[in-house]
């Protein structure tokens, strides 16, 4: 009896993949994550974990190379630039996330894509079709991986170093063996973990970094001779023999080449964690709907899934702005005041306005077995809202917005987009902000058309 070659038949489809197979429905949705994504790393470029990373790391790195380090403008090794910009793009919580397989691929993929595009001279048309197996690689990973693995691990951080290597590998060509070897690599490299959220501490943006730049570098060994473990994902000492309990290998081929997984792809509305997200929606309609203010408001009660608990259980007492993006306190209180929980309001509201810590006290999450049956194929919102004349009103939001279903419009990116580069350069003019923000969108909309993707 032959047993199927889980791994080798995602290292085939990621080596084998080129433009002409992916619908152009597709390639379009992956010029919006790509916008999407260059604009975050522009929002992040300037905050203290990713400018740390990025000054560190001169003492190591060549200063001079082919590859784009868009948080300071300057030119490295594609390994670098791949770190250090996939470090900025996750940092203001602002860039994509896939719900069933909870993964962040654009921020492990882009950089990469982008760092060893320019390093070969490809066109935008390569720099699309690797993405596309970035994307569709780490999502069936991720799900592969099931939820047990995301209460311990941070997914994009694992999964990430997947994603990197089929993105990488992809631009460079790699055969199917090579691929799989890429991929032994990669999986071997694979970290991160949760326990930062109780800290407040900087790991987030290592992850993603560390994730981007190992799995660049992954494929660059495998092209030359390096090997990795043909099975790290299913081995029995591979990724979900050590990292997972409910793991499921038929996951890793699911609909290859018909389902396109990227297009399920969210955007990211609000700037705070995504589990944060329906239960948001879900408040901003029920005070709509009942034209409540937030004094009518006495408790809300979040009815969530357990992945929600996991990860925003831990932030009871923000104490950095980033922190409080995983407070679901936090974040509601934002909406409940301002109505939207953009970067702005989070820095000049989050931690400073005791408002929103009275607020945030109201709030209570509890586990709920519709919402948590759906996740994470579906995240649904549901409120209960306790009103101070004694009434009890109920919502629920079955696609928050930024959903494939919910998704933005053209005009809603690209107004995120120039919200996003304001935000990432303070000090320079509007006019300059706007123009680079109509430079980016420019080129990223032309991207098919460029036979060499150079300096952004």
């Amino acid at each position: 009896m032959t047993t199927m070659h889980y791994s080798r038949q995602l290292a085939e489809f990621a080596a084998n993949l080129r433009y002409e197979d992916i619908p152009a429905a597709v390639i379009e949705r992956t010029q919006a994550l790509f916008l999407d994504t260059l604009a975050s790393i522009i929002a992040g470029a300037s905050t203290r974990p990713v400018q740390i990373i990025d000054r560190v790391s001169t003492h190591m790195r060549p200063d001079h190379g082919p590859s784009e380090i868009l948080v300071s403008a300057a030119h490295s090794s594609p390994f670098f630039a791949a770190m250090i910009n996939a470090a900025a793009a996750h940092v203001v919580e602002q860039d994509d996330l896939h719900n069933s397989s909870v993964l962040h691929p654009a921020a492990v993929v882009f950089p990469p894509a982008l760092a060893v595009t320019q390093d070969l001279k490809k066109s935008g048309k390569d720099l699309l079709t690797a993405a596309v197996a970035g994307y569709e690689v780490g999502i069936r990973v991720g799900e592969f991986l099931g939820r047990s693995h995301y209460q311990i691990f941070h997914t994009t951080a694992t999964v990430g170093t997947l994603a990197a290597a089929a993105t990488a590998g992809n631009l460079l060509r790699l055969d199917h063996e090579q691929m799989l070897h890429a991929f032994g690599s990669a999986g071997t490299q694979a970290a991160g973990l949760w326990e930062f959220l109780r800290d407040a501490a900087d790991s987030k943006q290592l992850h993603t970094a560390h994730a981007a730049s190992s799995g660049l570098w992954s494929a660059y060994l495998a092209q030359a001779g390096f090997t990795g473990a043909s099975q790290i994902l299913e081995g029995k000492k591979g990724m979900a023999a050590g990292m997972s309990s409910d793991s499921d290998v038929t996951r890793l081929v699911d609909g290859l080449g018909t389902r396109w997984a990227l297009s399920e792809t969210s955007f990211k509305f609000h700037a705070s964690c995504r589990h944060t997200h329906p239960s948001a929606d879900a408040l901003l309609q029920v005070m709509r709907e009942h034209n409540l203010a937030v004094s009518d408001i006495e408790q809300v009660t979040t009815h969530v899934h357990q992945g929600a608990i996991d990860v925003l259980g831990a932030v009871t007492n923000p104490q950095t702005v980033h922190q409080s993006k995983f407070s679901m306190g936090t974040v509601l209180a934002l909406v409940a005041l301002f109505g939207k929980a953009d970067l702005t309001t989070f820095d000049q509201q989050a931690l400073q306005n005791p408002a929103v810590a009275d607020f945030r006290d109201r709030v209570h999450m509890v586990l709920d077995e519709e919402v948590d049956s759906a996740y994470p194929r579906r995240w649904i919102g549901k409120v209960s809202v306790r009103t101070t004349d004694g009434r009890t009103l109920q919502t629920r939001v079955d696609e928050p917005k930024g959903d494939p279903g919910n998704t933005l419009t053209r005009e809603e990116l690209e107004d995120k987009v120039r919200r996003l580069i304001e935000y990432g350069n303070p000090t320079q003019s509007t006019e300059g902000n706007m123009a680079l923000a109509t430079k980016l969108i420019d080129l990223v909309w032309r991207l098919p058309e460029l036979d060499q993707v150079s300096l952004l």
